[in-house]
Order: C-alpha cells, then sequence, then structure tokens
C-alpha cells in the first residue's frame, strides 16, 4: 500500500467516526418498532408518533401511569408536525416489571437509551411529575448535547420529602403513607387517588370525570406492584437540586395553584428559581392533573414555547 492509499484511508477512516459512533450507540440496544431492551435487560415499551423529519418532542409520564398519560399533548404536536416520542418507565405500563432498578438513575439511563436507540437529537424533554425528575436526573446524568429545550409539568423537583437540608418538604409520614395503603389495597388506592386530590376532583363544585378516574387507575393496574411502591421513594426523597443546576437550555415550569400532589410552593416555583432565566407559568386554580384537566391551554403553551 503506497502513502497516498494510506493517507486517503486514514482521511475517510476520520470522517467517519461520527457516522460509526452513532451506529454503535443505537446497536447497544435491542429494537424493535414498540420496543428498546437496555442493557440491563430491561424491556421499554414507546410510541412514536408524527412526521419522522419533524421536530422532536420526548414525553416521560407520572407515577403510576404510563405513556397513554400522554396522548392528548401528542395528538396536537403531532398534528402540528412534530415527531413526538414517549416510552413506559420500567415496571410500568406495557414496559418490563424489572425488580431491580426502580430508581431515578435507571430511569434516567432508560430515557438515554430510548434517545440512544431512535438516535434522535436537538430535543425537546417534557416531563409530568415523576417524569420532571426523570427529565432532570436526565440532564443532570447525561448533560444537554441532544436537548435543546426542557418542560417541567406539575414536576417533582427540587425535592419533596422534607430533609434538614429540604425543611419545606413534606413530612416522611406522607409517603409512608402512600407505600401501606400501596400494600393494603393497591387498587383502591388509585382509585381514591384520581376521584380526589389528582384530578381536583374533591374541590366544592368539581365534577368528576369518570373516565379520567378510570383511565388512571387503568394505567396504575398495567404498573407493577414492586416497581410502583419503589418508585414512591424515587420520586418523594430523590433530591434534584443539583440536576437542576446543570440545565443551560431554555426551561418552561407549569405548575398547578392547586396542586394538592406536588405543591407549587416546594416544587415548581423552587424549581423555576434554581434554573437559570427558567419561566414559570401558573395555572390558577389547576390541580396535579392538568395534562388532561387543563389540556387545551397546556398544549398551546408547549406549542408556544416549541415555537420559540
Amino acid at each position: 500500500m503506497n502513502r497516498f492509499t494510506r493517507t486517503a484511508i486514514a482521511a475517510f477512516a476520520a470522517a467517519a467516526l461520527p457516522v460509526i459512533s452513532m451506529a454503535a450507540h443505537a446497536a447497544d440496544f435491542a429494537r424493535t418498532a414498540s420496543t428498546i431492551t437496555t442493557q440491563d435487560g430491561v424491556e421499554l415499551y414507546y410510541k412514536d408518533w408524527g412526521p419522522k423529519n419533524g421536530e422532536v418532542v420526548m414525553f416521560s409520564h407520572g407515577w403510576p401511569l404510563n405513556s397513554d398519560s400522554w396522548e392528548a399533548q401528542m395528538q396536537f404536536l403531532a398534528d402540528k408536525g412534530y415527531r413526538v416520542i414517549a416510552h413506559d418507565r420500567r415496571g410500568h405500563g406495557r414496559s418490563s416489571q424489572s425488580w431491580e432498578g426502580n430508581d431515578m438513575d435507571h430511569y434516567a439511563d432508560d430515557l438515554s437509551a430510548v434517545i440512544k436507540a431512535l438516535q434522535v437529537r436537538d430535543l425537546t424533554l417534557v416531563g409530568f411529575s415523576t417524569g420532571g425528575g426523570e427529565v432532570a436526573r436526565y440532564i443532570g446524568r447525561h448533560g444537554t448535547g441532544l436537548v435543546k429545550k426542557a418542560a417541567l409539568i406539575s414536576a417533582v423537583p427540587p425535592m419533596m420529602l422534607k430533609t434538614d437540608s429540604n425543611p419545606n418538604g413534606l413530612p416522611l409520614s406522607v409517603f409512608d403513607g402512600l407505600r401501606e395503603a400501596s400494600n393494603i389495597d393497591r387498587s383502591q388506592l388509585y382509585l381514591d387517588i384520581a376521584s380526589g386530590p389528582f384530578f381536583g376532583f374533591n374541590r366544592e363544585g368539581a365534577k368528576p370525570s369518570q373516565g379520567m378516574i378510570q383511565s388512571f387507575w387503568r394505567q396504575g393496574m398495567l404498573a407493577g406492584a414492586k416497581n410502583t411502591y419503589d418508585s414512591i421513594a424515587a420520586f418523594s426523597a430523590t433530591d434534584f437540586r443539583g440536576d437542576l443546576a446543570k440545565f443551560d437550555i431554555p426551561t418552561l415550569v407549569i405548575h398547578g395553584s392547586d396542586d394538592q400532589i406536588v405543591p407549587l410552593d416546594i416544587s415548581g416555583k423552587a424549581s423555576a428559581a434554581l434554573v437559570k432565566d427558567a419561566k414559570l407559568i401558573v395555572y390558577q386554580g389547576a390541580p396535579h392533573g392538568l395534562a388532561d384537566t387543563n389540556k387545551e391551554q397546556l398544549n398551546q403553551d408547549l406549542l408556544s414555547f416549541l415555537q420559540q
């Protein structure tokens, strides 16, 4: 092989490295049209709607729900030309009910696995409740190299649990009560949450939607008992303050003023104060589950944020 041939081959190899690297990342994960298998053997179900050449928006759902909880936002944005992707968290929905790994680090790494397997970039991450913690921890662990915007909706960061360093949080007894109720009668727990504080149906003058209640219950009961039990600690006791400090992208924070699950003052307001230049929008009188109760308003606010 002469000098010129060696030089040409070396130049070609150098130019091909980024492509080879991306392909290698995708090859790390077994993938079908609706599932991705992580390196630790967990099968994650995902939806990929809208035009494949559209700007990418990825959604992370709340506890104990799954990607179905985002269908109003996903259909709306897909109709506007966006490619919308959402996965069922490990242990939830149609994903594997893994015994281990029901914590924020694994949740964030699973989100990274979906991103890498689908080879998407320049995306906007949208997280609701526990999913907001997942988005925050993803940025904390994986950075914003592939992400251009983030939205935290009724999200659990910075930290829900009351500790010496977080004196405004909720007492441990609140989450211990959830765990106890989950073990005693998980099905009834989900009905009680959906019929009451999640959608604000326990407020005077509220008109409960049996459809919303039954959808919440159905999604919850698809999840694993051990997974949802462990996830209570994940969403309540994880400290996201360090993760929020790593946000260096435009960030939208949306929260209801009457959120009885994740109170506004200790979550939405606190997160917006910790993320540089974050925009906070408070829905007056809105409950925790505002992706359903205020879906038209949320859809428009997300669209406006994406178009900025």
